[in-house]
């Protein structure tokens, strides 16, 4: 429809004509108020932000320490996570002399590593932070 005719029918509806897609050819335009056009992107402004507060990092700590089924029901819960799409930082928390044995904490870390089922990829190689050593992961796309 060419653009005259377009804005003839629509101060004739008494609406604006609010261009969609410029760079489409022939262009895209829409016939509505344009309050009720800015309201809609806000809102779908707001549905994005939630859906990436959704995607927020998830913290999980372990000690080198813990038993065996300890580590188990914290990779379980680590699986349930990543199957929710979020990214997580396991931790690996060290007291006194354990401190001072940084291969040994990193095996343990790798270690517990090896006990998630579900399909990961590490997002940041383990470093040092706080009381031990932190691994960011989230699931392999």
């Amino acid at each position: 429809m060419p653009r005259d005719s377009a804005l003839a029918l629509a101060r004739e509806k008494e609406l604006d004509l609010i261009e969609i897609a410029p760079t489409a050819k022939p262009p895209v335009v829409r016939i509505m108020k344009y309050d009720k056009f800015r309201y809609q992107k806000e809102k779908d402004e707001r549905k994005k932000q939630q859906a990436q507060k959704n995607k927020e990092m998830k913290r999980v700590r372990i000690t080198p320490r813990a038993a065996i089924n300890d580590l188990q029901i914290k990779s379980r819960r680590i699986d349930g996570f990543l199957k929710d799409g979020h990214n997580v930082e396991v931790g690996i928390f060290l007291k006194g002399r354990e401190k001072y044995n940084k291969p040994w904490a990193l095996k343990k870390l790798e270690d517990f590593l090896t006990l998630i089922t579900e399909t990961y990829q590490k997002t940041s190689e383990p470093k040092q932070g706080g009381r031990g050593y932190i691994v960011q992961i989230s699931k392999k796309k």
